[in-house]
């Protein structure tokens, strides 16, 4: 069993759980009464992304796989207002429990707290978490192509839609960019993490960012350590980098956000003016 089959068992048991306690009618409820999510396509720069503009979508992340414990938050309403004070276009929320120890709480917190889209970040198996997202105000689920067939990836992206929402699907290799871009993708995101081992290569996002569809915004995801690594993805075709890590065991990463606007649209502009030559 690979370490995303491994997360996914464990998502689909704790669903169960929340299913027995809110059933599906009673979150479609709630879901409709919840205010109109945010454009996050907008946001990151899809309908007017200005020449040598990097967004950045900051991660509410306490553990990973890989790294374990990775801080403590204990506010994480407190941490998202740095975040949008920093210029974060988006904030993503991890909300997959026994990985990342995350919660739906912690989403509701962020919610409260700032006025910028949100990204729940789960391992999305079931329509059940695309209503409950919204529910509880999410702008942006996360659907990661390895984990879906074509079938369940195009049903969860209409459906997405149908709620107002935006998807970031997560993609880690030509195939599955190419499943993305078939059911109409307008947010993809290279994951340079294999989920297999876990391990991080940020020479794949250049070698896949070329064949994402012209349109769509383009999000490289995992990997990014420092300015230097924001320099390389936006070089290389990124309309925003997701950062957890980097920013959650920073001392200021309102700061820390800034820079790496300020490199990565270096970065752009140089590589604009390259194309140009």
């Amino acid at each position: 069993m690979s370490v995303l089959d491994d997360i996914i068992a464990g998502v689909r048991e704790d669903m169960a759980q929340r299913q027995r306690e809110l059933p599906l009618e009673k979150v479609q409820e709630r879901a409709a009464q919840a205010a109109p999510a945010l454009d996050a396509f907008d946001a990151l720069g899809g309908n007017d992304n200005p020449r040598g503009t990097l967004r950045v979508i900051s991660e509410v992340k306490r553990s990973s796989p890989s790294k374990g414990a990775l801080a403590e938050i204990t506010d994480p309403a407190a941490l998202a207002v740095r975040y949008e004070d920093g210029g974060a276009a988006v904030i993503s929320v991890l909300t997959e429990q026994r990985r990342f120890n995350g919660s739906l709480a912690d989403f509701d917190a962020v919610r409260e707290a700032v006025r910028i889209p949100l990204l729940r970040k789960d391992f999305t198996v079931d329509e059940y978490q695309i209503w409950e997202a919204r529910a509880h105000g999410a702008d942006l689920v996360l659907l990661i192509v390895a984990a879906l067939d074509d079938e369940q990836l195009r049903t969860f992206l209409d459906l997405t839609h149908e709620l107002g929402m935006n998807a970031l699907v997560e993609t880690h290799t030509a195939e599955e960019i190419e499943r993305a871009a078939a059911v109409g993708a307008r947010i993809i995101g290279v994951n340079v993490r294999n989920l297999k081992t876990l391990e991080v290569d940020r020479s794949v996002f250049a070698a896949l960012s070329e064949s994402i569809p012209a349109g769509a915004v383009v999000i490289a995801e995992s990997g990014v350590r420092n300015t230097a690594d924001v320099e390389h993805f936006a070089a290389n075709g990124a309309n925003a980098v997701l950062v957890g890590e980097a920013l959650v065991k920073h001392n200021d990463p309102a700061a820390t956000i800034a820079e790496f606007m300020q490199a990565g649209a270096a970065a752009i502009a140089g590589r604009l003016q390259a194309s140009e030559r």
